[in-house]
């Protein structure tokens, strides 16, 4: 797969499939974060109809980050609404729908972004689309157009489909870093490797399926993995007193 953003450009020439593909590629060969979120960028502005620029910007506790880019061009329209504290990409993390404004200059919702973006950026319009991962609102994906009223109902359609592709990628991306280092704890961890032991012997069952068994717990009791390995190692203890 694609390193360089340009290869995943390229890829767009193909249509969205080719570039859809190499999204789920990442997902298969456990690519980094910052290679998924730069290819979703560069996606956005390959093939939604009128986007010149993208941006990715997560919700981090309090702060906005942005943490992937098509170009400067889009980072500073993104730092132009932290500063203002306004703006279709911080509106749409917290809304369902998309946040559009296919003409910047005529905006009376985000007044100071526009006259600061139309001033200091070839910006003319933008839009914002809210990703969710696993439920929570964690971002959005922001596009940028050097012209007005180039955002079209086709634009928004293929803007909400490249989001969701995102968020199926980003979730992926989640549980795979999480099984790794869960699994690399495993190896240095003696607790979770007995309870894993335990599991396998007294339910019949493989360690694949132990761990994940002790994975899903820890999640749905919001308990560290090693308090759940506890657990199970002092139920399987009161057994035997």
């Amino acid at each position: 797969m694609p390193n360089d953003p340009s290869e995943m450009t390229r890829a767009g020439d193909d249509g969205p499939s080719a570039v859809f593909a190499k999204l789920a590629e990442m997902v298969y060969n456990g690519d980094e974060f910052a290679q998924a979120y730069q290819a979703i960028c560069d996606a956005a502005a390959t093939l939604v109809p009128g986007c010149d620029h993208a941006s990715l910007m997560l919700k981090e506790n309090d702060r906005h980050v942005t943490v992937a880019a098509s170009d400067d061009i889009a980072a500073r329209v993104d730092a132009l609404e932290r500063a203002e504290q306004e703006g279709p990409c911080l509106d749409a993390i917290e809304n369902d729908a998309p946040q559009v404004e296919a003409e910047l200059a005529r905006s009376t919702q985000w007044p100071r972004l526009a006259r600061r973006a139309t001033a200091e950026t070839p910006v003319r319009g933008a839009a914002g689309f809210r990703l969710m991962i696993r439920g929570r609102k964690v971002g959005a994906l922001n596009l940028f157009s050097d012209k007005p009223g180039e955002f079209t109902d086709e634009s928004i359609d293929q803007a909400i489909l490249i989001t969701a592709f995102a968020a199926v990628t980003l979730t992926a991306l989640h549980e795979h870093q999480e099984a790794q280092t869960l699994r690399e704890g495993l190896a240095s961890n003696r607790e979770i490797g007995k309870a894993i032991g335990l599991l396998m012997a007294f339910h019949d069952i493989s360690e694949g399926r132990a761990f994940d068994l002790l994975r899903k717990t820890s999640q749905d009791m919001n308990i560290k993995l090693t308090g759940v390995a506890r657990e199970v190692i002092a139920h399987h203890n009161s057994k035997f007193d």
